[in-house]
C-alpha cells in the first residue's frame, strides 16, 4: 500500500498524484521546441507543425499527426500558407488557422477534407474580408455544447467568432476602446447559452459579447498589477488570471466569486497555465509550466513543484492534466478521494479494512476474519465494497485494479442482499479501458472520461482510427447489439476496404462478402455507393450483387448509368413499383428509339409498360405496335381506338386501318370488321353506339337479319343474343314470333326468363306455355311467377325443399288454409325425418 501512495503530493486538504501513461513512440531529435503542437482531450491525437514560420519553398515545414502515443499517423510537407495555430474538433479533425484568416481541415490520416475561398463557398472557410487586409495575430480552437468553434484576434483588433465550424455563421464583435494589436491575454467563455471573449488591457478585464465590450471590475490586490495570461477550465466555471508580478488569481468565470490568489513568486508569464480540476474536487488547482518548473497552485496558498527537464505540452483534461514531451506522458490529477481514503497510511475507511483483509485471507492468515468482523460491527460492509469497485475504476495500473476488484469480489461474498451489477459493469468496462490504453492503440482515457464521453463514441473513435477488430471484439464483449455494435463496424471497415487502391476489385468483393456475409443492418448497396464515389464502379456493380434488396440496388445502379443492370434487377424483384421507376427513369434518360429496344429486351417490362399506356398513353401504345411490327395488336388497337371516334366517317377510317392491319397479320377477323364497316355505312342510324346497343336497335326496328349477322360476325355470346331477342320480342308483343324463336333451339337463358318476360308485359296465359319447360329446380318459381300457388306446393313438396315451401308459405292469405295445412304437414314430416 505504501508503493502506491509513494508518488502522492499534499495541497491543502487533498493529494495529486502524477502516473505515467506512455513512453512515447516517436522520436523526436529536436523535441516539441519551435513547433506548433496540438493535442485533443480525451486521449486524443497530436498533431505538430515542425518550423511554423519557415518561409522558404525549398524548404517547407513539416506537419506530423500522432496517436496519443506517438505512433505516426500521418506526415506531409506543408504546402499552404503561414500556420497561425492548430486545434482538433470534437470528432478528430485537425484545424489549421492561417495569417490570412482560412482554415483547413484534415482529418486524422492527413487527408484534406474542407476548404473554402473568398466568395467560392466550398470546403474551407475564411474569416471574413477583414481578416485579408490585417492578418490574424492569434486564433483559439475552442469546444462548447454546438460543437467546435474558433475565435481569432486580427492586427486591427478586431475579434471574429464561429462557434461552430460545421454551420459557420460568422460573428464580428465589437470594437475594444483603446485596444492596439492583440491583447495582452484573452478566453473564450461559453455560458448561459452565449458564447463571449474575455480579454485583458493591463489590469483591466473586458467582456465581448454579440452587443458590446464592457469593462469589469475584478478586485485585484493593488501589488498584482497587469493581467498577462488567463485559462478556463474544462467546464468553462472557473478562470485563473496571472499577473506580471507572478500573482495568481482563481475564481468562477462569471467573476463573481473569487477562490483565492497565491503570490507564485515568479514575474515571468508561465508557457502554459491550465486547470486540474476533477469532479467533486476537492482542491481544485492550476497547474503553471515555466522551462524548468511545473508548479500546482491550489485555492490554497500551498503549491507543489515538479522539475521539468524537457520542452512539455499540457492538455486540460475533464478530471486532470496531461504532460506530453519528448520522451514519456504523465497524467497529473488530484487522487480520488475513494482512492485517498482507502490507500491513505494508516485509513480505517471500510474499503482499507476490506482491501487489507483480502490480503490476509490470501496468507492464510486468521487477521481476515478480524477486519471482516470489524467491518461488519460498523455494517460497513456493503460499503467497503462499493469503494473498493469505484477506487478500481480511478486506478490506471491493472495490478491495483485487481487487487481492488479481488476485495470486492472477496467481501461481496458475505452479502446476502449485493447488487452485482456496479462490480460486473466496472470490471468490464476496466478490461474495455485496459485494451484501448495500449500504446498500440493510444486512447488513455480515464474511467470518469470514458464515463462522460459514452461507449458509443470510445467505438466510434476506434473506427475512425481503423482499429476494427477491437471495435468488434469491444462489441461482442458488451454484447452491444449488433445493428450498434459489429454491423456498424462492418460497415465502416467495408466503406474503408473499398477505397484501398492496391487490390483487385475481385479481391476487395470477396472480401467484403466473407467478412460482412448477411450482418443485419450493413447495406451493401451503401458500401457499393462508397466505392462508386471512389470511382471504382466495377467493384460497386460486383458489391451490389449481394444486395438482397432490389430497392436498394436500382437506384444505384441508375446513378452508375447501368440502366439495363438496373432493368434486369428491378424485373428479377418482382416488383412493379420498381419497374414502373425503372422505366419512367429510362423514358427521361433516352430518346425513344433506345427506350423501345431496351424494353424489347425485357418482355415483363415491356409488358407493363403496355399495361400502363394502355390506360395513360394511348398514342404511345401505337408507336409500340408499329416498333415492333405487331400488326395483330396493331389492330385491335385500331379496333378499340373507333369507339373514341365521335363521328361516323373518321371511326370507319379508323377501322379501315384495322382490316389492314389484321389483312398483314392474315388474321381472318378482317372480314368480319369490314362486315361491320360495310353494315355502319348502310346503317347511318345507328351512328355512335355500342354493338349491343346497335344489336337491341336492329331488333326493335324489325331487322332481325342485320342483328343475327352481327351477332354471328362478331361471335356474340349466345346468352346475350338470347336475351337481347327475348326482350324485343316481348316488348313488340310479337307473341308467336316468340313461341318460334323459343322452339327454334335449346334455350342458353333457360325457360324461366320467358316465363318473367311475359308476365312483365301482363300477359299471363302466353307465361304458362313455358312453365312445363322450366328445370325443376325453378319450378317453384316459375308457378310463383304467374300465381299459381297450388302448382308451386306441388313442386315443393315433390323437390322436399323446406325453403321453397317457406317460399309458398309467405305467398298464401288466410283464404288458402288447405293449402298452408299441406304445407305444413309436409314440413313436419320432412323434420321428422
Amino acid at each position: 500500500m505504501a508503493f502506491i501512495t509513494a508518488n502522492w503530493n499534499p495541497l491543502g486538504e487533498a493529494f495529486y498524484r502524477k502516473t505515467e501513461l506512455y513512453e512515447m513512440c516517436w522520436n523526436l531529435k529536436d523535441g516539441l521546441g519551435d513547433s506548433l503542437v496540438a493535442a485533443a482531450p480525451y486521449g486524443g491525437p497530436i498533431a505538430l507543425l515542425r518550423e511554423p514560420h519557415r518561409r522558404s519553398p525549398s524548404s517547407r515545414p513539416q506537419l506530423e499527426m500522432y496517436s496519443a502515443s506517438g505512433v505516426s499517423v500521418a506526415s506531409f510537407v506543408w504546402k499552404s500558407g503561414p500556420v497561425v495555430h492548430l486545434g482538433w474538433t470534437v470528432s478528430d479533425e485537425l484545424l489549421c488557422v492561417q495569417e490570412d484568416g482560412s482554415v483547413l481541415i484534415y482529418d486524422l490520416f492527413g487527408s484534406f477534407k474542407r476548404h473554402f475561398n473568398m466568395g467560392l463557398l466550398t470546403n474551407h472557410f475564411n474569416m471574413g474580408l477583414e481578416v485579408v487586409q490585417s492578418q490574424v495575430l492569434e486564433a483559439k480552437v475552442f469546444h462548447s455544447p454546438y460543437g467546435t468553434g474558433i475565435a481569432i484576434v486580427t492586427g486591427s483588433s478586431r475579434f471574429t467568432l464561429a462557434t461552430n465550424i460545421d454551420d459557420l455563421k460568422l460573428r464580428r464583435l465589437p470594437e475594444v476602446p483603446g485596444l492596439q494589436g492583440k491583447p495582452s491575454s484573452w478566453v473564450v467563455l461559453s455560458q448561459d447559452r452565449q458564447t463571449k471573449v474575455l480579454l485583458s488591457i493591463g489590469p483591466e478585464l473586458f467582456i465581448l459579447d454579440n452587443t458590446a465590450c464592457t469593462a469589469v471590475p475584478l478586485g485585484l490586490s493593488p501589488q498584482a498589477g497587469s493581467i498577462i495570461q488567463m485559462c478556463v477550465s474544462f467546464s468553462y466555471k472557473y478562470l485563473a488570471l496571472f499577473t506580471d508580478t507572478g500573482h495568481l488569481w482563481t475564481g468562477s468565470s462569471h467573476l463573481q466569486d473569487k477562490l483565492s490568489e497565491v503570490d507564485t513568486k515568479k514575474s515571468t508569464p508561465p508557457k502554459q497555465m491550465v486547470w486540474c480540476r476533477r469532479p467533486r474536487s476537492q482542491q481544485p488547482s492550476v497547474v503553471l509550466m515555466w522551462d524548468r518548473l511545473l508548479l500546482v497552485a491550489g485555492i490554497c496558498q500551498d503549491t507543489i513543484q515538479f522539475p521539468v527537464e524537457d520542452q512539455c505540452v499540457l492538455v486540460g483534461e475533464l478530471d486532470g492534466v496531461r504532460i506530453i514531451s519528448s520522451t514519456n506522458q504523465e497524467l497529473l490529477q488530484e487522487v480520488p478521494m475513494v482512492c485517498q481514503d482507502i490507500f491513505k497510511i494508516a485509513s480505517m475507511a471500510p474499503g482499507a479494512l476490506l482491501l487489507e483483509a483480502h490480503r490476509e485471507y490470501e496468507k492464510s492468515s486468521q487477521k481476515a476474519d478480524e477486519y471482516l468482523r470489524e467491518i461488519k460491527e460498523q455494517s460497513m460492509l456493503g460499503e467497503a465494497v462499493r469503494q473498493c469497485v469505484e477506487a478500481a475504476g480511478h486506478e490506471y495500473d491493472s495490478n491495483t485494479q485487481k487487487s481492488l476488484l479481488r476485495a470486492a469480489s472477496f467481501g461481496k461474498c458475505f452479502l446476502t442482499d449485493f447488487s452485482p451489477d456496479l462490480f460486473v459493469s466496472t470490471c468490464r468496462e476496466l478490461r474495455v479501458l485496459n485494451a484501448v490504453r495500449e500504446s498500440d492503440v493510444g486512447l488513455p482515457l480515464t474511467h470518469t472520461q470514458f464515463k462522460q464521453l459514452t461507449l458509443q463514441v470510445l467505438i466510434d473513435r476506434l473506427v475512425y482510427r481503423q482499429f476494427y477488430p477491437l471495435a468488434i471484439e469491444i462489441c461482442r464483449y458488451l454484447k452491444i447489439p449488433d445493428f450498434q455494435g459489429v454491423s456498424r463496424v462492418l460497415k465502416h471497415w467495408a466503406s474503408c476496404k473499398v477505397q484501398q487502391k492496391d487490390l483487385s476489385d475481385d479481391a476487395i468483393a470477396r472480401a467484403v462478402c466473407v467478412k460482412v456475409g448477411d450482418s443485419p443492418g450493413v447495406s451493401y448497396s451503401h458500401i457499393a455507393a462508397k466505392a462508386y464515389d471512389c470511382g471504382r464502379t466495377e467493384l460497386a456493380i460486383k458489391l451490389l450483387d449481394f444486395e438482397a434488396r432490389s430497392g436498394e440496388q436500382v437506384p444505384l445502379l441508375l446513378k452508375m448509368k447501368r440502366s439495363q443492370l438496373a432493368l434486369s434487377k428491378a424485373v428479377e424483384s418482382g416488383d412493379t413499383d420498381l419497374v414502373y421507376t425503372v422505366v419512367t427513369y429510362l423514358k427521361n434518360e433516352m430518346n425513344r428509339g433506345d427506350f423501345f429496344m431496351t424494353l424489347r429486351n425485357q418482355p415483363v417490362a415491356l409488358s407493363l409498360y403496355r399495361q400502363f399506356c394502355k390506360l395513360q398513353e394511348q398514342d404511345t401504345l401505337k408507336d409500340l405496335y408499329n416498333q415492333d411490327d405487331d400488326h395483330q395488336e396493331l389492330a385491335n388497337y385500331y379496333v378499340t381506338a373507333s369507339y373514341r371516334e365521335k363521328r361516323l366517317d373518321s371511326r370507319l377510317s379508323v377501322l379501315q386501318s384495322a382490316v389492314d392491319e389484321y389483312n398483314k397479320a392474315k388474321n381472318e377477323f378482317s372480314a368480319k370488321v369490314n362486315s361491320f364497316i360495310s353494315l355502319n355505312r348502310s346503317m347511318t342510324l345507328f351512328n355512335n353506339m355500342t354493338l349491343e346497343a346497335t344489336m337491341e336497335a336492329l331488333l326493335a326496328s324489325g331487322l332481325n337479319k342485320q342483328a343475327e349477322q352481327l351477332y354471328r360476325d362478331f361471335r356474340v355470346p349466345d346468352k346475350r343474343y338470347w336475351w337481347l331477342k327475348l326482350k324485343s320480342l316481348a316488348e313488340k308483343e310479337e307473341w308467336e314470333e316468340l313461341e318460334k324463336f323459343s322452339k327454334s333451339k335449346k334455350s342458353p337463358i333457360g325457360y324461366l326468363a320467358f316465363v318473367e318476360v311475359c308476365m312483365k308485359s301482363n300477359n299471363k296465359s302466353e307465361a304458362k306455355k313455358y312453365v312445363s319447360k322450366v328445370t325443376p329446380e325453378q319450378k317453384v318459381k316459375a308457378h310463383l311467377a304467374i300465381s299459381d300457388l297450388e302448382g308451386a306446393a306441388e313442386a315443393a313438396i315433390e323437390r322436399k325443399n323446406e325453403s321453397e315451401m317457406g317460399a309458398v308459405l309467405s305467398r298464401c292469405s288466410s283464404s288458402d288454409r288447405l293449402l298452408i295445412d299441406r304445407l305444413n304437414r309436409a314440413r313436419t314430416s320432412l323434420a321428422k325425418k
